[in-house]
């Protein structure tokens, strides 16, 4: 029993790889995604923060929607990753945390989705404006990266 890492030990790609997803998705998580302008106010969330205020009024469906998605998911896939990576598994076990991976993975994007709506759904309106801020760029990329990682390391798998 050998991890995937002991079998293909000059691909330091990976490695590399699910470091900067890693670092994305926290730079993601904690910096603004959007800021919303209404004639005499103006707010701007990060994931974190947007959650907190989704809960505090009482939104909480879709607090949780958002928890779940883009934070509990990601964090997820990333430490599946890297248990693919590094830990030493059977191969029925890796090839199904890949199939788990790829399942859950078609989800990953919602939170940009999410955010996209809102904004869309802002500019419609003739009182508020949206605009995407830098954290959903950081966050879009960790998530476009563990899904590139997810895809390299099913190849290897299959092998």
């Amino acid at each position: 029993m050998q991890s995937l890492q002991e079998r293909n030990p000059k691909r330091f790609d990976i490695v590399i790889l699910i470091i900067l997803a890693i670092a994305l998705l926290i730079v993601g998580l904690t910096l603004p995604v959007l800021t919303v302008r209404k004639l005499w106010d103006s707010n701007t969330y990060s994931i974190i923060t947007g959650v907190q205020n989704l809960w505090s009024e009482k939104y909480y469906a879709l607090a949780v929607v958002i928890f779940v998605f883009s934070i509990i998911f990601p964090i997820a896939k990333l430490l599946s990753l890297s248990a693919v990576w590094f830990v030493r598994l059977k191969d029925e076990q890796r090839k199904g945390l890949v199939y788990l991976m790829d399942i859950f993975g078609k989800w990953s994007m919602l939170d940009v989705f999410v955010t996209a709506i809102m904004i869309v759904w802002v500019k419609l309106g003739a009182l508020a404006s949206a605009k995407a801020e830098n954290g959903i760029y950081f966050f879009a990329g960790s998530v476009l990266l563990t899904m590139v990682i997810s895809s390299l390391q099913g190849s290897l798998v299959k092998k």
